[in-house]
């Protein structure tokens, strides 16, 4: 996955949070995609880090 993938799944996590309101009516499933968002962006950091170091 590129940097540019990673930031498209960050991207589109984010508004699928704002937009269902998913944190208020879901909060079992909202828990579960904060979990997949953070790997994400771990993931991603991880990567630039490498490019960078």
């Amino acid at each position: 996955m590129t940097p540019d993938d990673q930031q498209c799944v960050i991207n589109e996590l984010q508004m699928l949070i704002e937009e269902t309101g998913m944190d208020e009516e879901m909060p079992e499933d909202y828990d579960r995609l904060l979990s997949i968002l953070d790997g994400a962006i771990k993931q991603q950091r991880k990567h630039t880090e490498g490019l960078l170091g």
